[in-house]
């Protein structure tokens, strides 16, 4: 008996079995370009098989044209697309890997539309959609037709690419979760009213799918166990849902969450404030009650939690789709025992569901090869080993330092402090987001593997890189608080983030914190200082708190600013301040704005390089590369992609 006897198990549904019980689910990767799967999706699902996972979802793939959601949505919809889920269908099967792909028409949830144009979306009834403000269509019979048939023609055409199976998206409230709610489906034909009228819609699609295939290809459910939403499908709802279908599914996935609302829509990918594995207690109560396997989805980003989810028969199979974008190596790593190499998923949504919000290829702050496969999947030997001095031990030189050791280089890495991390150290210090910290435990052990000798408190100068004389000098000094000129009169306390967090006392109980950068920094330090107790007031240079962040971030965050009672005050700009003032401008309208009777400011005014040694290195005859902050302050993500992308030239 292993130490993960449940999670390595395999697991026969219908006509195929996995070889363990971890699951990559569909999640969109932006790869695509014109709606048919391509080289970079290929490459980037084919590095999660060879990784060892069980199974694969793809992402969407829309069933109809009105399923256009997305401009890079991927479509079923003619028997063009089948030589590109063919060649995914080949690269995942040749590591043993199931593959099923998602069938998806999203009602009323449009999100964008070609060329910027508004699209007509179509819904069981004319109730409008809150979160893109879309006011649907109501379907007609004939429509309802041609989409329940084109789930059954979309179906046929993956069992012909050799796919295994197709899970219906019924989760998030997309279209057959419109109809079967009561609040959004308002029909009075036969597929409204009661239960059974809003089932028949999911009822004939599962149907027409069943005559198009043949016996052993797999049909699955997602569904939302509860969409946390006033106007959602209750937990109540869909257990008798999943009870009146039974057997006519393979399986039922269950996550949480809807797209229809700003509150629901954080449960889609949910943020590291959510508790790990939050989802299982409503797999758990679908699992008590049905004969099919259940999937659950949501935060469970190690194997020992998942482990612990199927030792205590809570589901059958762990959807772990963020741990395999930031390691796809995680199921091979945990069945030859080696945890402590797994590069642990920290649910910081930046580069993974960040990207798709942007309309950028999907990717991961500690593992930037994911969505780059082609580019950084399979990095070669250096052709001459040299000597590389790496100065800074954040992100960026921490990753540097451990891909140049990768590629044979012998690499020394200096960091001034007496701790790695450089601002990661900080970041995890901010409420509800000590799992930050894990992105410098996960380097750490990077180094170690890679072999890198770490000189840990020294500061390096010009003298020292002259007689050590490296091949290649890579400077990745970092940044510091930037403290901008404003007049200052009186006594008011002024600090910034960063003593704050390092436990400067703030004193008195009225506190403004200046946010520059619309970030994670401003939230962070109002909550923090919001939960002291103290009246805090957030001016923040943008249109909201948050503004730069991970949708699902941010309003999460501005879910606790205001339950904290932390008064944000949007286009704000710092002009000023005395003994119990601040002075704020509108930087719309230009007018001042007074706050009174303040005892602290903070300022959360953004970085300032720390580069001086690099301009010092430029008559010695060596190779100086200036990373991450020390080239200009932006985010842990730019720092760990510059930090892969300067080794894999060296």
């Amino acid at each position: 008996m292993t130490a993960f006897a449940h999670l390595l198990q395999p697991l026969r549904i219908r006509g195929c079995t996995l070889k363990n019980r971890i699951m990559s689910s569909g999640h969109d990767t932006t790869l695509p370009v014109d709606g048919t799967v391509n080289a970079p999706l290929v490459a980037y699902q084919e590095a999660r098989a060879r990784g060892g996972v069980g199974l694969i979802v793809l992402q969407v793939s829309g069933i109809h044209e009105t399923a256009r959601y997305t401009n890079h949505v991927l479509m079923a919809t003619d028997d063009g697309a089948i030589a590109g889920y063919r060649s995914v269908a080949e690269a995942v099967h040749r590591f043993g890997t199931v593959l099923f792909a998602q069938l998806f028409h999203p009602g009323r949830e449009i999100a964008e539309a070609d060329g910027g144009l508004l699209s007509v979306a179509y819904a069981p009834s004319s109730v409008p959609n809150e979160r893109f403000r879309v006011m649907p269509r109501p379907l007609k019979a004939a429509m309802i037709d041609s989409i329940v048939a084109g789930y059954g023609d979309a179906a046929r055409r993956m069992e012909t690419a050799g796919i295994d199976g197709v899970e219906i998206v019924a989760s998030h409230g997309y279209l057959p979760a419109q109809f079967l709610n009561p609040r959004v489906n308002l029909r009075d034909d036969a597929y409204g009213g009661g239960l059974e009228g809003r089932l028949r819609f999911l009822r004939e699609v599962i149907a027409d799918i069943r005559s198009k295939v043949a016996d052993g290809f797999v049909v699955g459910m997602r569904i939302s166990g509860s969409e946390i939403d006033e106007q959602g499908l209750t937990e109540d709802e869909v257990l008798e849902a999943v009870a009146q279908l039974g057997e006519s599914i393979d399986y039922v996935h269950v996550t949480l969450g809807t797209s229809a609302s700003l509150g629901g829509a954080i449960h889609i990918a949910p943020p590291m404030s959510m508790k790990p594995a939050y989802v299982v207690p409503y797999a758990a109560r679908i699992k008590r009650q049905s004969r099919i396997p259940v999937f659950v989805t949501g935060r469970i980003n190690q194997p020992q939690d998942a482990e612990a989810v199927l030792a205590a028969n809570h589901a059958d199979v762990c959807g772990m789709t963020r741990a395999l974008i930031s390691d796809p190596e995680m199921p091979n790593k945990t069945m030859r025992g080696e945890l402590e190499d797994i590069r642990a998923c920290i649910a910081c949504n930046q580069a993974c569901i960040g990207h798709f919000h942007k309309g950028y290829s999907i990717s991961c702050i500690q593992n930037p090869v994911s969505g780059r496969e082609l580019r950084f999947g399979s990095l070669s030997r250096a052709p001459q080993r040299k000597n590389v001095m790496v100065i800074g031990g954040g992100p960026a030189g921490m990753k540097a330092a451990a891909i140049a050791a990768q590629r044979g280089h012998h690499v020394t890495l200096f960091e001034a402090e007496r701790r790695l991390g450089g601002q990661a150290v900080l970041a995890q210090l901010l409420p509800r987001r000590a799992e930050f910290g894990g992105l410098i435990t996960n380097l750490e052990r990077e180094l170690v593997l890679a072999g890198v000798q770490v000189r840990k408190g020294v500061r390096v100068d010009r003298a020292m890189i002259a007689a050590a004389a490296p091949d290649v000098a890579i400077v990745a000094t970092g940044a510091l608080p930037y403290r901008p000129e404003f007049p200052q009169e009186g006594e008011l306390q002024i600090v910034d983030a960063w003593q704050v967090l390092r436990g400067l006392a703030v004193t008195g109980h009225s506190v403004v914190v200046i946010d520059w950068r619309s970030d994670w920094i401003g939230i962070g330090i109002a909550e923090y200082l919001a939960q002291q107790g103290r009246s805090v007031r957030l001016a923040v240079y943008g249109i909201a708190a948050g503004e730069t962040l991970p949708f699902y971030v941010r309003d999460d965050a501005a879910a606790t600013l205001h339950k904290l009672g932390v008064k944000v005050l949007p286009y704000m700009r710092l002009y000023g301040s005395d003994s119990d003032s601040v002075y704020l401008q509108h930087i719309g309208s230009g007018e001042a704005v007074v706050i009174d009777k303040v005892d602290a400011l903070v300022l959360c005014t953004g970085h300032t390089p720390v580069d001086e040694l690099s301009g010092s290195l430029e008559d010695l005859e060596l190779d100086v590369r200036v990373i991450g902050d020390a080239a200009s302050p932006r985010t842990a993500e730019e720092a760990v992609y510059e930090g892969l992308k300067v080794a894999a030239e060296i």
